[in-house]
């Protein structure tokens, strides 16, 4: 998985357009008001939410009794004085004390209550929206002759503010006129305007476009975070190790990369963190900040927006690296990286990370029914030749359960047995083909080659590809020889040698289904014929010969790779029995 604004500020519209203006730009407008987002505004007294700051005190004045823009008048408080007069509120609720209007000043004139208790509190943001403050001892209206001096000034200043909107008017206007005719200039110049910008940008650094950004996007729903909470085996894992191990999560700072919906953070603080930071670049941070508040954590868990390598923790170290960064084959969408990153710039020396090691796996695929299903399929659609939907079907990887024969044990793909070999979908042992021990892995640790070997036990008429999946590990242990964590090590067998303490899964088809499933390399069909014997009378058809024999060895080099074109996508190729190389993509 992985790490857009949390919130968007509302913008009054300009004092410098009349009502004509703001017909022939509704177009504009309209465009500016779809991309805004409304803050939610959480009540100061209980949960309910409301749209905006005035509605949201005006509920609570009649619910509760409780008048904040009297109490602001009286004691005369300023914006940093509201922003106390708020969290000092806030800070009464969250520890269910009674909350009145007999305030004073000195209740809330406290540098502590300058600190949000409720990260990116939307009345905060809105205390820019509240009417102005009467000054102390001023006259009431009617209640003095000054009435008229004041009328005066009034009068006076809007005026002045009259002149100041037709002068920023006509400015407006004529700037219109100049944009107009400039597109009508350039309507369809291509290649001049292109010739211009150039000549603009010589000598500039021209911004880089985030390639990034439609991952982010993609993690701000509702839909990918139900599917990943609902992932047993991935939540449980998280969820047991923290808790099985809460004396090492008590009393310590960790920093949660990716935080998504909060779901690990809050475990984290559950489990006696005194500290924790959740980092996420999504959207989705909003909704994190909302769980985390009902959930009454919000004292524990801070929450920061914004991609791990650019933001600035309130903290200069941590104890503790939590994150959720496996994609796709472990390495598609390249969060990793981010982890990396974190790990040298803020975790202790002496510091954990949450999970801790990474092996990935490859091993032969043979099954004919599949082919015929998802391959052959579309050779005859209802009586149709439909080739032409084949096209790429080798090129990308395809993220499958991988169907395994019901009537032998999944782990028999490890070590089949005689009376099941014929029926596998796996003809040949997995091979283990790269380790990550995060505490030592770097970034360019993740572009690799590495070797892998199998060999069948079963005769098979094709090899019909290759099957990628990983395993995980969460180890209390720092060390790596108190950990134990090798190339070859299975989730199961690792995490059974200290069940009270270790927590490990696998990804592959023989452990319970997981949202990463696994990746499917599908061959291309071996060109390799040899003439059908007709008795000596020549002209014979061809038959293929790709079949491979019990014993025989598929060895050779995987390599993981990133595109050029893409730089969270994932490129795999692999070369096997010295003449035959694939690549496939995935995006």
């Amino acid at each position: 998985m992985s790490a857009g604004p949390s919130r968007t500020a509302r913008h009054p519209p300009s004092d410098s357009e009349d009502s004509d203006s703001r017909e022939d730009e509704e177009g504009w407008n309209d465009a500016e008001e779809d991309d805004e987002e409304t803050p939610e505004v959480i009540s100061l007294l209980d949960d309910r939410v409301f749209p905006d700051v005035m509605s949201m005190l005006a509920h609570c004045k009649e619910k509760h009794g409780f008048d904040f823009l009297g109490i602001r008048q009286r004691l005369q408080l300023d914006f940093h004085g509201c922003v106390k007069l708020v969290n000092f509120i806030r800070q009464r609720v969250h520890e269910g004390l009674p909350v009145t209007e007999d305030i004073s000043w000195s209740d809330v004139d406290h540098e502590q209550y300058l600190k949000p208790v409720l990260d990116d509190d939307a009345v905060i943001l809105g205390l820019f929206d509240l009417p102005e403050l009467t000054p102390a001892g001023a006259p009431a209206s009617g209640s003095s002759g000054d009435n008229a001096a004041l009328v005066d000034d009034l009068l006076k200043r809007n005026g002045e503010l009259q002149e100041d909107l037709a002068r920023v008017k006509a400015q407006f206007d004529s700037y219109r006129v100049a944009v107009q005719q400039t597109l009508d200039e350039r309507w369809g110049d291509v290649d001049q305007a292109e010739a211009e910008a150039a000549k603009a940008n010589k000598g500039k650094e021209v911004e880089k476009k985030d390639d990034s950004k439609y991952y982010w996007e993609s993690y701000a729903g509702a839909d990918i975070h139900e599917t990943m909470l609902k992932d047993a085996v991935r939540t449980d894992a998280y969820r047991d190790f923290i808790y099985n191990n809460k004396h090492l999560f008590a009393g310590k700072t960790v920093l949660d990369i990716g935080c998504g919906t909060g779901i690990l953070s809050m475990f984290c603080a559950r489990a006696g963190a005194s500290k924790v930071i959740a980092v996420d670049a999504s959207a989705i941070i909003t909704k994190a900040q909302e769980n985390i508040f009902h959930n009454g954590l919000s004292s524990v868990i801070t929450c920061v927006h914004g991609k791990m390598e650019e933001v600035a923790l309130p903290v200069d170290e941590v104890d503790i690296i939590v994150s959720e960064w496996m994609g796709y084959c472990l390495l598609f969408e390249a969060m990793l990286p981010s982890v990396l990153y974190a790990r040298d710039r803020y975790l202790k020396k002496d510091g954990l990370l949450v999970p801790s090691h990474a092996n990935i796996w490859v091993a032969p695929a043979a099954d004919p029914q599949y082919v015929a299903d998802n391959v052959a399929f579309w050779r005859d659609v209802y009586g149709f030749d439909m080739r032409a939907m084949q096209a790429g079907i080798y090129d990308e990887a395809r993220v499958l359960t991988w169907p395994l024969p019901s009537s032998s044990p999944p782990s028999s793909i490890f070590s089949p047995s005689p009376e099941h070999n014929g029926e596998t979908t796996i003809p040949g042992p997995p091979s283990a083909f790269k380790l990550l021990d995060l505490y030592k892995t770097k970034t360019s640790d993740l572009s690799f080659a590495a070797p892998f070997s199998s060999t069948l036990t079963r005769d098979v008429d094709a090899l019909d590809g290759f099957l990628v999946w990983f395993d995980m590990f969460f180890s209390p242990h720092r060390d790596s020889a108190t950990s134990a964590v090798s190339l070859t090590s299975r989730a199961d067998e690792w995490a059974a040698a200290e069940p009270q303490d270790r927590v490990a899964f696998t990804t592959g088809p023989h452990g319970a289904e997981t949202h990463w499933k696994q990746g499917l390399l599908l061959c291309k069909p071996d060109k390799k014929t040899e003439p059908k014997d007709d008795g000596g009378a020549g002209g014979g058809d061809e038959k293929n010969v790709s079949g491979l024999k019990k014993g025989s060895e598929i060895k050779g080099e995987i390599t993981f790779a990133i595109p050029e074109d893409h730089a969270r996508g994932l490129s795999i190729k692999v070369t096997w029995n010295g003449n035959r190389k694939q690549t496939w993509m995935l995006r």
